[in-house]
């Protein structure tokens, strides 16, 4: 008997130690969010505070429900706290029954107590946004229209476009997007007539649009909300995401918002990096320059700048740029974004170095390098010094000794390698790398197209077309392979025809890109069109100064009797690139000295 009365003693201290924290949780979430204002008189009525509204009768249905909740049966736990909810009619208590049923992944229960909670307080943002967000969870998009109007409506004015921005995140895994898009834009429909909200719901419905693979609109959603306010950064950034060479009207929107005194930096440096990823290189140098000239302390600009001005072999500006950079960045808080960028601009110092032949400054460069994720494009800086100090064999065995803990370091290291091979002429030797790395996989279109390049160098044509046309099968949309084939006839002068349909085909997968412009330039100059042929070579090489079309352009020039302007372009060229090959074989067969 004894025992009996101390079990039930224990249990009811913990029943009372639970009411009591209770009791003390629901007091702490009344003092922190004060119930919304109830829609209906009758609501009004039953708003009490909560322990004091509850009866004993309801304290031990919200208690078990609780125990329920926490214990072996959650499902018999929502019920009753969404009882006790209704019965009292109290927020918190319809905001824990859904609390409850998300916690154990009951979509249509949660869905219940969210819309008893939004119908018991029509003015609750927090019971609205509880709603929406489970019906988007349920990707039930047509039933959120109503909802979404009202998140809008409920939010504060100052809040208000802040909430508009919000709409594609909330809605960005919904099945059918342009059912989606169409949704939000009618949910808009009041705040795109309003012209404080105007442009931030028109950007939400071009994104909306985006989303939905319907670009013409997503642009025209983009024009208007920028019409609204032009010097807003949300339309710009859209038109950003937007840009393409067949909708040039997206990045005159973006070009129309950098004209404003107002422009921020970040999106001209958003812009330059679109121009970059375009090969645009030097429109993308044009916004650096700017960016660099209006806000000097602008970090991340002089990096890139650097980089850029290190791949044009523009030497002294970009050692100014990196170490520009690297003052910057010692100032800025420690952090991966910060390692990361100077162990760029240290990889980037470090190959100037190499080009002036300073190798021990090169390796010192590498040696500053701390990022992890940056020590394997170190230790190849390190093995491409070996190399050119004539020690290939350690320097593979650099290359090879990295870390290998995904395909993607294999393959990583095969690249690193094979370029070893090739910067120093080795041809043969990376041909046969990559023939066993084929072996593996001989569906690999770029372990193909590398191969290929590599029979070239050997002068093994057939192989090498061989090669390419295996590439092609293997990957019917690589335009690289399209433009080295097409290539390869014109500069033997081969099969004309042919050549010129591969390259055009390669130019319609990567339209606007100066390479390809360049090879349909010598399928055109073979063909004896030397006036097409120059004009499409103006084009590719004010598009990208490069060495290669320098050499195109000054021979085309030449054969037409331009020859000043020609030794101007090929001199351009070799202040680019003095070791290109293309170059010093076009002035050695002509018999040019500059």
């Amino acid at each position: 008997m004894m025992a009996e009365m101390t079990s039930m003693l224990r249990f009811s201290l913990r029943l009372a130690a639970l009411a009591a924290a209770f009791v003390c949780s629901v007091q702490l979430a009344l003092a922190q969010s004060p119930p919304t204002a109830p829609a209906s008189a009758a609501a009004t009525d039953s708003a009490k505070p909560l322990v004091s509204a509850l009866t004993a009768e309801l304290f031990y249905e919200v208690l078990l429900g609780e125990l329920n909740a926490r214990g072996a049966d959650p499902g018999a736990g929502f019920s009753m706290v969404l009882d006790a909810a209704r019965r009292t009619n109290d927020p918190a208590l319809y905001q824990r029954a859904v609390e409850i049923a998300l916690q154990n992944r009951a979509g249509e229960p949660a869905l219940q107590a969210a819309k008893a909670w939004r119908q018991a307080y029509r003015g609750s943002r927090d019971a609205n946004r509880y709603l929406l967000q489970i019906l988007l969870a349920l990707n039930r998009i047509a039933e959120t229209a109503d909802v979404l109007k009202a998140e809008i409506n409920l939010a504060a004015p100052s809040e208000r476009n802040a909430a508009i921005s919000a709409v594609p995140r909330m809605y960005a895994r919904a099945s059918d997007k342009k059912l989606a898009a169409t949704l939000v834009q009618q949910a808009l429909a009041n705040a795109l007539a309003r012209p404080e909200t105007a442009a931030s719901a028109w950007t939400a419905v071009g994104r909306m649009r985006l989303a939905a693979s319907e670009a013409p609109a997503a642009i025209d959603a983009a024009r208007r909300a920028q019409a609204a306010a032009p010097a807003s950064e949300g339309p710009a950034l859209l038109a950003l995401e937007l840009m393409a060479p067949s909708q040039p009207e997206a990045e005159a929107l973006v070009r129309r918002y950098l004209e404003s005194p107002m422009a921020l930096p970040e999106t001209r440096m958003a812009y330059a990096r679109a121009l970059l990823q375009a090969q645009r290189y030097p429109d993308a140098s044009q916004q650096l320059k700017t960016i660099t000239e209006q806000r000097a302390d602008f970090a991340e600009a002089w990096l890139v700048q650097g980089v850029l001005q290190t791949q044009d072999n523009q030497l002294a500006a970009a050692d100014t740029s990196l170490k520009r950079y690297l003052d910057l960045a010692a100032a800025q808080p420690a952090g991966d974004d910060r390692s990361s960028g100077q162990s760029q601009a240290y990889l980037a110092l470090a190959q100037i170095a190499e080009k002036r032949k300073d190798l021990p400054l090169a390796t010192a460069w590498l040696d500053k390098i701390e990022n992890a994720r940056d020590l394997v494009t170190a230790q190849t800086r390190r093995a491409s010094i070996l190399a050119q100090q004539g020690r290939m064999d350690e320097a593979r065995r650099l290359v090879r000794q990295l870390p290998e803990r995904t395909p993607e370091d294999a393959r990583m290291k095969l690249t690193a390698e094979v370029q070893l091979l090739r910067d120093n002429k080795q041809y043969r030797a990376a041909y046969d790398l990559l023939d066993q790395a084929i072996e593996k996989a001989p569906q690999d279109a770029e372990l193909l197209y590398d191969q290929a390049m590599m029979a070239e160098k050997l002068n093994e044509l057939p192989a090498m077309e061989r090669l390419l046309r295996r590439a092609i099968a293997a990957k019917p949309d690589f335009h690289h392979a399209y433009n080295a084939l097409g290539y390869s006839l014109a500069d033997r002068n081969q099969r004309l025809a042919e050549a010129r349909q591969l390259v055009q085909k390669a130019l319609e997968l990567a339209p606007g890109d100066p390479f390809i412009t360049d090879s349909l330039a010598w399928v055109e100059f073979r063909a004896g069109n030397r006036a097409e042929a120059l004009r499409l070579l103006e084009q590719a090489y004010k598009a990208r100064p490069d060495a290669e079309i320098a050499a195109h352009l000054g021979e085309v020039l030449w054969s037409l009797g331009q020859r000043e302007r020609a030794t101007a372009i090929w001199r351009e060229g070799l202040l680019l690139n003095r070791d290109n090959e293309t170059l010093q074989e076009t002035l050695k067969r002509l018999q040019v000295k500059l």
